[in-house]
């Protein structure tokens, strides 16, 4: 019989936040506060496909494990592609859906998923995995997942027969810049005209920006950057975005200390913003939106002003979201992201292996073609 026992949660709130805070630490994205804004916001749901269901482990009744969990009846928000498996399972008659997902939703940030706060952590995760095999099998899940952890934690779960994956994003890194123009003299000439070309143009266009931050941001900022969020996402895709009013009202009445909202301003008027998050050294630029496209803006307001935040604020990293080749070329740095991926059906567990396999060499190779094109001076 095994020392621990388990407990699943059908709501964040039903968790106390300080405690839940202690195990996550400063990741904005695991924060209590966020997880329950997307859960009262009704952003992630059972009608969005995001049905809460977070796990914890108990020793001794004592909470030593915890870890934010989704039921998942499609593949969107993750970051991580699955598509292709999902589909294989439909033509074989089989059901991809309903799978169990450990991570942030709509949210492609690294972090601490399954918290473990106990000094055997091995056999914490060898429990872990034999709860979660044992919910699969019984509730006809065909599998789980856990999106987004650090590298190291990927070790305590292949342990236990998990499969891992390898992905890529790109972050700007600060290497000890007094300003932008700085950074700017660490890229080849080239790149580096390209770049100044780029930012004359919103100068050009009579645009200015303007940071706001903490108690400098409003609810009506807040209410007016949803409206830049939604239109934009109406334009591109169609629907009105993963995230509805609800849920940046809560953010802004929650959340004010860790979010940065820059506006992007022409003649008096705020025709653009981007929403960021920030921690002790890191910035997470996650949501922009704008009235119309204007040329080189999104480069400015997403990329640019970010790393002028970093660099102003001492910040070591801007992460500025999932993929994004064109980064590259404005110093934006490729690195691995890993995930762990159980599936129970035998024979779909070894094709799927092997597929990540062969997927594993390419994501290597890919990640060393992306840092060739790096614009850096070579002695850089």
């Amino acid at each position: 019989m095994s020392r621990f026992n388990h407990q699943w949660f059908t709501s964040i709130d039903d968790i106390d936040a300080t405690l839940w805070n202690t195990f996550f630490g400063e990741n904005p994205f695991t924060e209590h506060a966020f997880l329950y804004a997307l859960e009262q916001s009704q952003s992630a749901c059972d009608t969005t496909g995001w049905q809460p269901l977070h796990l914890a482990i108990y020793e001794n009744q004592h909470i030593i494990a915890l870890a934010p969990g989704y039921l998942k009846s499609h593949s969107y928000g993750e970051y991580v592609f699955d598509w292709a498996w999902a589909e294989a399972f439909q033509q074989h008659g089989l059901a991809y859906y309903p799978k169990w997902l450990c991570g942030s939703p709509f949210s492609p940030i690294e972090g601490e998923r399954v918290a473990i706060r106990h000094t055997q952590p091995q056999a914490v995760s060898r429990y872990v995995c034999e709860v979660l095999n044992q919910q699969c099998r019984e509730n006809g899940w065909s599998g789980w997942h856990i999106n987004f952890c650090p590298e190291q934690h990927t070790e305590l779960f292949v342990e236990h027969n998990a499969m891992t994956r390898k992905g890529v994003q790109f972050q700007w890194f600060n290497r000890g810049y007094d300003n932008f123009s700085d950074f700017l003299q660490s890229l080849n000439a080239r790149k580096r005209k390209a770049l100044k070309k780029e930012r004359n143009k919103i100068t050009q266009q009579n645009i200015t920006i303007k940071w706001l931050q903490g108690n400098q941001i409003t609810r009506t900022t807040m209410s007016q950057f949803c409206e830049f969020y939604q239109r934009t996402y109406l334009k591109r895709s169609g629907h009105m975005g993963y995230l509805n009013h609800e849920f940046f009202i809560l953010l802004h009445a929650l959340m004010a200390d860790k979010l940065v909202i820059m506006q992007a301003i022409q003649n008096g008027h705020v025709i653009a913003a981007t929403l960021s998050f920030k921690s002790e050294n890191t910035l997470y630029g996650r949501y922009w939106g704008a009235v119309d496209e204007i040329d080189c803006l999104h480069f400015e307001l997403c990329y640019y002003q970010g790393v002028e935040y970093c660099i102003a604020n001492q910040l070591h990293c801007f992460h500025s979201g999932a993929q994004g080749e064109h980064k590259i070329a404005r110093g934006f740095e490729p690195v691995f992201t890993h995930s762990i991926h159980t599936i129970i059906n035998e024979d779909f567990s070894r094709a799927i292996a092997d597929f990540l396999k062969r997927e594993h060499l390419h994501t290597v190779a890919y990640q060393q073609h992306c840092k060739s094109l790096l614009p850096f001076k070579r002695d850089v």
